[in-house]
């Protein structure tokens, strides 16, 4: 057997050969046919149509069907640029465009573990600029949460360290801090590993002390992975469970170019719908929006009927966060105003 065509046209040649006999002919066939039967012969059968259109409004029907019951979201960092976070790659805004005060000898230099454990104080430098607890979540992290307050998101997997899933709503279970995350410290000596709270590694941060183990007096840093070091073991463990029952995975935000995270997409199924939400298409999916992740996730959810849900949510949650905000910096108005006149108390009996 083999294949003859040209441009316009395909056939399949077959030759059987019977006692004092050559029978030979040519049977043209399609290109569909062509695939039909690599599928079927090797195991790659693209099973039944998901999605009746390719587009935004196709997965809106899939959603409403009630046939997707396990959403799956994978987000990098273009979901928090509206935020004011920037992201790490894009010419001249992007983080690694703008490092040259740190005097590094390359722009990742700041997240590599061997530079960081001698010269710390770039990446602590940069903490306080890009410290948790300074930024709200956006219309995209609410979106998220939504899809989690109606039963349907099986897990958020996150390649950002800024925490605003957690400020969202979203919870340990519902997580995956692919890598890492500031709301735990530890310490970077393999005898000691001693564990701190976020709001402990705040103090050291905003102090602009260089975090220092109590115990044994080595580097704290926090529990976000650099270059050099391993995934959290939980990543591993659950993709295997998540990714098989999948059935609509949603991509935000990302270039899909940092391995190990990047592979996740093809631990799906081949059935699997994959909508990609970003300014530029990237990696293999079905359907691609391409538009800043807040509008498309607000055009998502019009199409939902959810879109006047999700500005509430938004407007609520914001104003929720702003009241904290103000309690806040009115406490620590008094404290410092109590501290001030205690001291001046002093003076005056000094004198």
């Amino acid at each position: 057997m083999r294949l003859n065509g040209g441009l316009g046209s395909l056939s399949l040649y077959c030759e059987r050969r019977l006692p004092h006999i050559n029978i030979i002919r040519y049977v043209p066939f399609s290109v569909d046919f062509l695939r039909s039967l690599f599928s079927r012969t090797l195991g790659l059968s693209p099973g039944e149509k998901v999605l009746d259109e390719l587009t935004l409004d196709g997965v809106a029907r899939y959603i409403l069907s009630g046939k997707c019951k396990n959403i799956i979201c994978m987000v990098g960092a273009g979901i928090s640029t509206s935020a004011g976070i920037p992201d790490f790659r894009s010419p001249g805004t992007g983080l690694y465009a703008n490092l040259q005060k740190y005097n590094l000898p390359y722009p990742e230099a700041i997240f590599q573990i061997d530079y960081f454990k001698k010269h710390p104080e770039p990446f602590f430098a940069l903490a306080r600029e890009l410290y948790p607890g300074q930024f709200k979540p956006t219309v995209c992290h609410y979106f998220m949460r939504m899809l989690k307050d109606k039963g349907l998101l099986t897990r958020c997997y996150s390649q950002n360290i800024d925490t605003l899933e957690r400020v969202a709503g979203l919870e340990g279970e519902d997580l995956i801090e692919a890598h890492g995350t500031f709301h735990t410290s530890h310490c970077v000596s393999f005898l000691c590993r001693k564990e701190y709270s976020m709001d402990w590694m705040k103090n050291q941060i905003f102090s602009e002390d260089i975090p220092k183990c109590d115990s044994c007096g080595s580097l704290v840093k926090p529990d976000i992975v650099f270059f050099g070091e391993n995934l959290p073991a939980r990543f591993f463990t659950t993709m295997k469970m998540d990714f098989p029952r999948c059935d609509l995975l949603i991509i935000m935000g990302t270039s899909l170019q940092v391995q190990p995270f990047a592979s996740l997409v093809n631990r799906v199924s081949n059935s699997c719908p994959r909508l990609l939400i970003n300014m530029e298409k990237t990696g293999q999916v079905y359907v691609a929006y391409l538009s800043t992740c807040d509008d498309g996730c607000m055009a998502l959810a019009e199409l939902l009927g959810w879109k006047a849900e999700l500005e509430e949510m938004v407007k609520r949650e914001h104003a929720l966060i702003d009241s904290k905000d103000a309690k806040t910096k009115d406490k620590e108005a008094n404290q410092s105003s109590r501290s001030t006149g205690a001291e001046a108390g002093k003076s005056d009996k000094t004198e």
